[in-house]
């Protein structure tokens, strides 16, 4: 991925965090009939330093599977907030005889590493729990893998196949309009709060954060 020096993220707590935040990546092989790609929800844990390393799960049935229990490196991509950005939102856009464009402002990681596999109801257990116990913290009454009956989950189990990616390396991009001028920044947190769009909300306030 290109990414400008005003546009890098490479602090790893900042980068597991929002990875967290995320929950799910495209993971992306190169496979014998070209490039495979499946979306899975991620484990994400953040030793060894300094990046850590991410858990999931494929059914045996995906070809994906085969291709990562033969080894190489993958790739892991994170998409995080995202919107358009009109031009109007720039203050220079009067002052610059109209020589500005719009642009796409959006957070994205890659993540690099080799796949090993992990499988049988033993191995695969503690990686589905961990993965439930995220998604349904603050529930009144999580559900919890232990609430199924353990002969079920354990067929479940014999279904899938685990895969652990040690990560050699994490590109962070965080492109929220660094290279431009603070009025403008600010015409544009102000102008995408102003449009009523939750999605361009998070834009918005990602951009101020970035921009502070």
């Amino acid at each position: 991925m290109y990414v400008q020096k005003h546009f890098l993220e490479d602090d790893p707590n900042t980068l597991h965090a929002t990875m967290r935040t995320i929950g799910a990546a495209t993971l992306v092989s190169q496979g014998p009939d070209g490039l495979i790609a499946s979306h899975v929800p991620l484990e994400i844990i953040s030793a060894p330093a300094p990046w850590g390393l991410v858990r999931c799960h494929l059914v045996r049935a995906n070809p994906h599977a085969a291709v990562l229990a033969d080894g190489g490196e993958v790739l892991l991509t994170f998409q995080g907030t995202q919107g358009y950005i009109s031009p109007s939102h720039y203050p220079s856009k009067k002052t610059n005889d109209g020589k500005v464009v719009p642009t796409w402002s959006y957070v994205a990681i890659h993540a690099y590493g080799q796949a090993s596999v992990f499988e049988g109801p033993d191995a695969l257990r503690p990686h589905l729990a961990a993965l439930t116990n995220v998604h349904e913290a603050g529930r009144a009454e999580p559900w919890t893998i232990d609430d199924a009956p353990d002969d079920f989950i354990d067929m479940l189990c014999k279904a899938i196949i685990g895969f652990e990616i040690p990560l050699s390396r994490i590109e962070g991009k965080w492109k929220m309009n660094q290279h431009r001028p603070p009025a403008d920044r600010d015409g544009m947190v102000a102008g995408l709060r102003a449009e009523g769009r939750s999605d361009l909300a998070d834009v918005a306030e990602a951009s101020a954060r970035r921009n502070d």
